[in-house]
């Protein structure tokens, strides 16, 4: 959908206001010894708080279950749907939790994720979570009216895995969004190897495109593997990954980040 009603973009704005807030009780509360079904319950309160409910929870994907937890909670080598219901110790000092919130307010979605050191962190993880918030701030710059989406990979992929020497995983990307949660187009974050491969990659960005938008980075790999019908993904290797996603409305002067204010979220929590 594109949006030009004003009463819509207002919405949306407010969407994603929600998801930026849910953020920032959050990282009050991070802290090593933390379990993940702890992390989940306080997202819950939270929205219930700021009275939108979780996009999250519940929904369906053909081959899966329906999905149990209200955020998706993945550290270390998970890289996105992780669940508060899977094998997982409690958070501990060095820990990277990339929290992914999703919610439905005023009939609109937000929908944007971001990733923390529990307690401290190593120079690698320090290099990765620069490198992964980098490229999204330098990717949404790239998103301007009448280019194409491939301008965002481009620009993605060259400083992750050119300039800064990490692996953006294959097979998963961005979207748009709007009153639902997917919806077309599916935003790659890698160029396309082959013909076909992303059909999309042509298409131009269109003033009152809502974009959601995320590189998922790994230190060792691209590749990806999970485990039957469950949710969690993870590095084929089991090298640390990062995810970061904002909420991007395209207008005719360039792109607005409405999740903008994430960047002002702490790197480390809990120490």
């Amino acid at each position: 959908m594109l949006l030009h009603a004003p009463r819509d973009i207002e919405a949306a704005v407010a969407a994603a206001e929600c998801v930026v807030r849910t953020h920032e009780r959050l990282v009050e509360i991070l802290r090593p010894g933390l379990r993940l079904s702890e992390i989940d319950s306080h997202v819950a309160r939270t929205l219930d708080d700021l009275k939108c409910a979780s996009a999250f929870i519940g929904y369906r994907v053909r081959g899966h279950p329906p999905y149990p937890s209200h955020a998706c909670l993945s550290v270390n080598a998970c890289i996105v749907h992780g669940t508060h219901t899977m094998p997982q110790p409690p958070l501990a000092p060095g820990d990277l939790l990339s929290v992914d919130i999703g919610v439905r307010h005023r009939g609109f979605i937000g929908d944007a994720a971001w990733t923390y050191a529990i307690g401290g962190r190593e120079p690698l993880a320090e290099s990765l979570m620069d490198c992964g918030k980098e490229s999204l701030r330098r990717g949404v710059a790239a998103m301007q009216p009448g280019r194409p989406l491939l301008d965002w990979a481009r620009t993605v992929q060259t400083f992750v895995e050119r300039e800064k020497g990490f692996h953006l995983v294959r097979g998963l990307g961005g979207h748009g969004y709007g009153r639902s949660l997917h919806a077309p187009p599916f935003i790659a974050n890698s160029v396309p190897s082959y013909p076909g491969e992303w059909p999309d990659a042509g298409r131009r960005f269109e003033p009152g495109m809502l974009l959601a938008v995320e590189p998922m980075i790994a230190v060792g790999t691209t590749e990806i593997r999970s485990e039957g019908d469950q949710w969690p993904i993870y590095t084929a290797d089991g090298s640390l990954s990062v995810h970061y996603e904002a909420d991007v409305l395209i207008t005719p002067d360039g792109p607005r980040n409405l999740t903008e204010a994430m960047f002002g979220l702490p790197d480390v929590v809990g120490n």
